[in-house]
C-alpha cells in the first residue's frame, strides 16, 4: 500500500515541501531512496526503536521510502516522525485520514519522544503558503512555529500522542500565541543598560550618533577603558525592532536552531560577539551545506569584534562586500543562497601591541615599527567602511565610585529613535536607503548641503589635520546625523567640527 507524508527541507532561509512517499510490499527490505544524507539513513533504528517502545513495529515487508523532488539533498534527523508516521499508515498499523492537511517534522529518540528540530519557522510560513492546515512538530520548537497565523501548530512531546491523534481521535493542544503581544511586552527591558556605565559621557554620545544613523563605529583605547562593556550596551539604545525585522531575524536564528526553547518572536536586537579565532566561513556563512554565518546571525543587530586586529586578515576582508551590498551571497556548484546580513560594526582595538599608546607612564610601550605593524593588519578599504573613530579613554577614579546613575539606555533610545523617523522619511522614496550611514556620493550632495563658513571649517580641518579624502564623505554623514538628533534641517559648523573628531584613524601619525 502507497501512503503520502510530508515534510520540510530548509535552504538558505526558506524552506521547500518535501514528499515522503512510503510503500509497503510483499517481500524483505528497507530501502530509502531520494539523497538522503547520513542522518537520514540511520533513521531506521531510532524509528525501530521508539516504535517497539510504544507497541507497534515496522512491519518485515519490503519497504520502499522515497522523498521526492529526489534530486535535491536532505539533510538532518527532523525527518523521523514523518517517516515513522508514514511506514504506520502504509503497513496499516494506523488509521490516518487527511494526511495531506498535514505537515510533520521532528526527531525520534529510542523512546519515542521528540527532539527540536531547526528551521521550525521558515519551515511554518511555507506550510501555510502552500495550503497545509496542520503541522505537528516538537513541542520545544512549537512556539516559534505559531507566530505564523492561519495554519494551526500542534507541539507534541512523543510519538504515542500523534499515533492517538490519527488512530484514536485523542485530540493534541493548539499552541495559539498573540505574535503582536508577545513582540510587544518584550520591547522594554534591555539586558545591559548605559545608566551602569561611570563617566564616558563622551563615548556614550558617540554610541548614540553611531545608533542613530546606523554608522559603524571603532573604539580605540588601552585595555580595561570599558570598550566592550560599551558595545555590548549599544542594541539597548538602537530603535526597536519592527514586526518585520523581528520576523526577518528570527527566521535566520531557527535556521541555525538558535532560537530559545519555548520562546516565540525575537523581541530584542542581536549582538554577536564572535573570537578573533573564527574562519572565514563561519563569519560569512558557507560550508559544503550552507549554514548562515555570524554576519546573518547580527542581522539587524550589531556584530562585535573585539580586538580587531588580531583577526586574520582573510576573515577581514570577507567583510568588506557584505558591509556595502548587506546581503552575502555563497555560490555552490548545484545552487546558489543568498543570506541577509544588514549589521551595526562595532569594533574595538588597544592602540598598540602593548596596549597602551604614547603613555610615558605605560607599564609596556611598543616601539613604532611594533606600532606600524600592528596597525596594518586592518586595511584601508575595511576602515573606509566605518565611519566613526573614537579613542576610549580610561575613567577616573572619581567618576568610578560617583553614586549617581547615568543616563538609562531607554531615555537616549527615544532621542534615537525620533533622528531615524526623520531619516526614513528623507528616504521613503529608496528602497535600498533607510538611515545616513547608507547614503550614496549622489545623496551626500542632496542632503549634506554645508553653507561657506561650514565649507571654510572642513577645508581647514582636512588640511591641518591631513585627513583623507576617503573622511570627506563620512565626515558629512555623520554631521548629518548629529544635525537629525537636534531636529535641524542644515547643518551647521558645529556638526562638522563634533564629527571631525570622530576621525582618529585618519589623521597623521596614527596610521602611515
Amino acid at each position: 500500500m502507497l501512503k503520502k507524508v510530508f515534510g520540510s527541507a530548509v535552504f538558505g532561509v526558506d524552506a521547500t515541501t518535501i514528499t515522503v512517499e512510503v510503500n509497503v510490499d510483499t517481500g524483505i527490505g528497507y530501502h530509502l531512496v531520494g539523497l538522503p544524507d547520513n542522518a537520514i539513513k540511520e533513521s531506521n533504528y531510532r524509528i525501530a526503536a521508539a516504535l517497539q517502545n510504544n507497541g507497534y513495529k515496522i512491519p518485515g515487508k519490503k519497504i520502499i521510502i522515497n522523498m521526492s523532488p529526489a534530486d535535491l539533498r536532505k539533510e538532518g534527523s527532523a525527518y523521523d516522525l514523518t517517516l515513522a508516521i508514514g511506514i504506520l499508515t502504509a503497513s496499516k498499523q494506523i488509521q490516518a485520514e487527511y494526511l495531506e492537511d498535514y505537515l510533520i517534522m521532528g526527531e525520534l529518540s529510542l523512546d519515542g519522544s521528540l527532539q527540536p528540530i531547526k528551521g521550525a519557522l521558515p519551515i511554518a510560513i511555507k506550510a501555510r503558503e502552500e495550503g497545509f492546515k496542520y503541522f505537528i512538530l516538537p513541542n520545544q520548537n512549537a512556539k516559534e512555529a505559531a507566530i505564523v497565523n492561519e495554519l494551526k501548530v500542534y507541539g507534541v512531546d512523543n510519538i504515542k500522542q500523534v499515533i492517538d491523534y490519527f488512530d484514536k481521535g485523542e485530540q493534541l493542544e493548539q499552541t495559539i500565541i498573540n505574535t503582536r503581544e508577545e513582540f510587544y511586552k518584550n520591547l522594554e527591558f534591555p539586558e545591559f543598560d548605559f545608566a551602569d556605565v561611570k563617566g564616558q559621557e563622551g563615548i556614550k554620545r558617540c554610541m548614540e550618533i553611531a545608533a542613530a544613523g546606523g554608522h559603524n563605529i571603532i573604539l580605540i583605547g588601552p585595555p580595561g577603558a570599558g570598550k566592550t562593556m560599551l558595545a555590548k550596551r549599544l542594541p539597548s539604545i538602537l530603535p526597536p525592532m519592527t514586526l518585520h525585522e523581528a520576523l526577518e531575524t528570527t527566521k535566520i536564528h531557527s535556521v541555525v536552531g538558535r532560537v530559545k526553547e519555548h520562546t516565540g518572536l525575537m523581541a530584542q536586537r542581536p549582538f554577536r560577539s564572535p573570537h578573533h579565532t573564527i574562519s572565514d566561513v563561519a563569519l560569512v556563512g558557507g560550508g559544503a551545506f550552507p549554514q548562515p554565518g555570524e554576519i546573518s546571525l547580527s542581522h539587524n543587530g550589531v556584530l562585535f569584534l573585539d580586538e580587531l586586529p588580531e583577526f586574520k586578515r582573510s576573515v577581514l576582508e570577507v567583510l568588506r562586500q557584505p558591509l556595502e551590498d548587506r546581503e552575502v551571497t555563497i555560490s555552490r556548484a548545484k545552487f546558489t543562497v543568498t543570506y541577509p546580513s544588514s549589521f551595526m560594526l562595532v569594533a574595538s582595538m588597544n592602540p598598540s601591541p602593548g596596549g597602551y599608546f604614547n603613555d610615558p607612564d605605560a607599564p609596556v610601550t611598543s616601539s613604532p615599527a611594533e606600532m606600524q605593524r600592528y596597525l596594518s593588519k586592518i586595511s584601508g578599504p575595511l576602515l573606509d567602511r566605518i565611519d566613526i573613530h573614537i579613542e576610549v579613554t580610561p575613567v577616573p577614579f572619581e567618576k568610578l565610585s560617583e553614586d549617581r546613575r547615568g543616563e538609562t539606555s531607554v531615555d537616549i533610545r527615544k532621542r534615537v529613535t525620533a533622528a531615524r523617523e526623520i531619516q526614513s522619511k528623507r528616504f521613503e522614496e529608496s528602497d535600498n536607503v533607510h538611515y545616513n550611514a547608507q547614503m550614496s556620493s549622489k545623496q551626500i550632495r542632496k542632503y549634506c548641503v554645508l553653507d561657506d563658513p561650514s565649507k571654510q571649517l572642513l577645508k581647514t580641518a582636512m588640511e591641518r589635520l591631513n585627513l583623507s579624502a576617503r573622511a570627506y564623505d563620512r565626515i558629512l554623514k555623520v554631521a548629518r546625523t548629529i544635525a537629525d538628533l537636534e531636529g535641524v534641517e542644515s547643518i551647521s559648523g558645529t556638526h562638522i567640527s563634533e564629527a571631525i573628531q570622530y576621525r582618529s584613524l585618519d589623521r597623521e601619525g596614527w596610521l602611515g
